[in-house]
């Protein structure tokens, strides 16, 4: 029953965000955001499974960032735009846990990049229309949307049981979209914001689908965060680094604490309530310029 009160131990920090046992999945877990969510739910104890095509970027991960962890992070190889791919990742899970408790949809492609408007029409076709095909289009939407998708409604069958194995515990699914999918900006990359935009409102679709199967779906929409898609690349240890002040008001891109931090609230005891919510955590870009937020 809800309560309006509890004894104080159970509000403790290290008690209400607890993820200590918890099954979680994290596509494109090997590097960028996905990384920074697979060391924090590592490092409180959960057992963690990252998915990704490059087998060796994922093993690398496991090896450099779960060794001083109470948790694990264990790779599977998997592509999340081939259901054959996605139904062998699922038989694997279900055959060594039977059970997940969080599905992170993490995979994503940046996608064409295209001139501004210009001062002409001409131009501006040119830019836009010349610039880029269907087929690039249809693959930053088979990843970034279609993607999620797949990969959810596979697990649904093991996230129903992750609820009903884990006492007082609702499974839930947590999209990484993009605060490009809430910006009115085009910023060069329409296809890619288009395609945020999308999974901001799957997501709510979800959340709504789904309540009768006691899953939540909540959504995060990262703003500048270091990755292989905003940086020249990643080190030895899989880590992008962004460097130089940002224009918006926190003056500098996320780092690994600040993705962390939302995570494990959407994740653990603390986020129980929450359901069919997008959180930005952009450092305030979102007021630096119109939005749908």
């Amino acid at each position: 029953m809800p309560q309006s009160s509890a004894p104080t131990q159970e509000l403790s920090c290290c008690n209400l965000f607890s993820v200590k046992g918890l099954i979680v999945v994290i596509t494109g877990g090997g590097t960028g955001i996905g990384l920074m969510i697979a060391k924090s739910f590592a490092a409180n104890g959960a057992k963690v499974y990252i998915i990704g095509r490059r087998l060796e970027v994922l093993q690398k991960t496991a090896e450099t960032h779960a060794s001083d962890a109470s948790g694990e992070i264990i790779p599977i190889q998997g592509d999340v735009t081939s259901k054959a791919s996605i139904e062998d990742v699922v038989k694997q899970i279900h055959e060594k846990e039977g059970y997940i408790n969080v599905l992170f949809n993490n995979a994503g492609v940046a996608g064409p990049k295209v001139d501004k408007v210009a001062d002409s029409g001409e131009e501006t076709k040119e830019n836009l229309y010349a610039g880029q095909d269907f087929d690039d289009w249809k693959a930053v939407f088979e990843t970034n949307v279609a993607s999620v998708f797949f990969v959810t409604s596979a697990f649904l069958g093991l996230l129903t049981e992750g609820g009903k194995r884990t006492k007082g515990y609702s499974s839930t699914v947590i999209n990484i979209s993009s605060v490009s999918g809430l910006t009115k900006s085009g910023q060069s990359q329409l296809a890619y914001n288009t395609s945020k935009a999308a999974v901001i409102h799957m997501s709510k679709m979800m959340a709504k689908e789904f309540a009768g199967l006691k899953i939540r779906v909540n959504t995060i929409a990262p703003g500048l965060f270091p990755s292989e898609m905003t940086t020249d690349g990643s080190d030895e240890g899989n880590v992008s680094e962004h460097k130089g002040e940002q224009q918006i008001p926190a003056g500098r891109a996320g780092d690994v604490k600040e993705m962390a931090g939302t995570a494990l609230y959407l994740a653990s005891k603390a986020g129980l309530y929450t359901n069919g919510a997008v959180i930005p955590v952009d450092g305030g870009m979102l007021l630096s310029g119109p939005s749908a937020y």
